[in-house]
């Protein structure tokens, strides 16, 4: 687009910008409740909330006070969670094969919830990290990631959170392939339906921090994660993972972290035209939070202005530890 205005002073651009009702009439993007996925952390026990040190306002909650949070998502407009569990370290094994009992943290959660709030989509996380005694997203073999046989386990979690009933399977891992194997496994076990929002373009960010505390697994994490998850330096690399995960399947794409990668998530919009997603991940709402909370920024304003950008940038919606926040105050007008 090639703009064409007028010399001044028959081109005046401030009159646009006047009064609220002329910015709201020429405003090009807005956030609405229906852009929004909260992520929810999830614990063991019954009635149990506390909050995450190192991200104030955000909680582990039990499964029961998980229903009452995805019952208040729905209350408040928001379409849809994402769960994530916080794992016994007792149950974290190199095996990991807790990542498919039908019976763990994530598949009791996401039953309960589609019991009791039926109209709520959920969302789950795909990769190896709560439940691997490394920390790592895939089976370490002497200090190797190993790719193919950690597919075999991500189909199997897979298919376990689908017959929990997940509506969006969300793969963090980053290993190759593995889009394809889990549609195809999907298929092949009647779950049609059961949509895949890959994170597509995950980068090795300093960024996921406090969300490692959150799950319990900082300390566990042994070397880093820089063989799987993308250069945070590679732009072109990241259209090749989106082409790759669309050709084998995957529904929508998400690109993680999120204010730091607008680039990225404006670059996907403009060359796939897909249902585009970014994580505004745990260190982005830490930083907001944490100048907030000192008073060297006005933290509502800051919120919102962070999530315009991602719609801006071509985004159809954002993961969020905002959600209900936001949500709330979109209700109220």
């Amino acid at each position: 687009m090639r703009p064409t205005i007028a010399p001044f002073p028959a081109a005046r651009p401030r009159r646009l910008r006047a009064s609220e009702p002329l910015r709201a009439l020429v405003r090009e993007n807005g956030l609405s409740r229906e852009d929004l996925i909260w992520p929810i952390f999830v614990r063991d026990g019954e009635g149990q909330l506390e909050e995450v040190t190192s991200m104030p306002g955000v909680m582990r909650r039990s499964v029961d006070l998980t229903v009452e949070a995805a019952a208040e998502a729905a209350e408040l407009g928001i379409p849809a969670i994402c769960i994530f569990p916080y794992t016994d370290p007792s149950l974290k094994t190199e095996g990991c094969e807790e990542a498919w009992n039908p019976d763990n943290l994530s598949n009791r959660a996401i039953r309960a919830i589609k019991q009791q709030v039926p109209g709520i989509a959920v969302m789950t996380d795909v990769a190896l990290d709560p439940y691997n005694i490394n920390g790592h997203d895939g089976f370490v073999q002497d200090g190797e990631i190993l790719n193919d046989e950690t597919i075999e386990a991500l189909v199997k979690m897979t298919l376990a959170q689908a017959e929990a009933g997940a509506d969006i399977i969300g793969p963090s891992d980053m290993m190759d392939g593995r889009i394809g194997a889990m549609r195809a496994a999907l298929e092949d076990a009647g779950h049609r339906n059961v949509t895949i929002m890959s994170y597509a373009a995950k980068y090795a960010s300093a960024f996921y921090g406090p969300f490692r505390d959150a799950v319990g697994a900082s300390g566990a994490l042994k070397g880093d994660k820089n063989t799987y998850q993308m250069d945070p330096a590679n732009s072109d690399e990241a259209m090749r993972m989106i082409a790759r995960d669309l050709s084998e399947g995957a529904d929508m794409v998400m690109v993680k972290p999120g204010m730091p990668y607008l680039d990225i998530c404006a670059r996907v919009k403009t060359m796939f035209g897909t249902p585009t997603f970014a994580y505004q991940v745990s260190g982005e709402y830490a930083m907001i939070m944490a100048a907030a909370g000192n008073g060297w920024i006005d933290g509502e304003k800051a919120m919102f202005e962070s999530l315009v950008a991602f719609k801006r940038a071509g985004c159809d919606g954002i993961l969020t530890y905002f959600s209900p926040w936001v949500a709330r105050l979109l209700k109220e007008g």
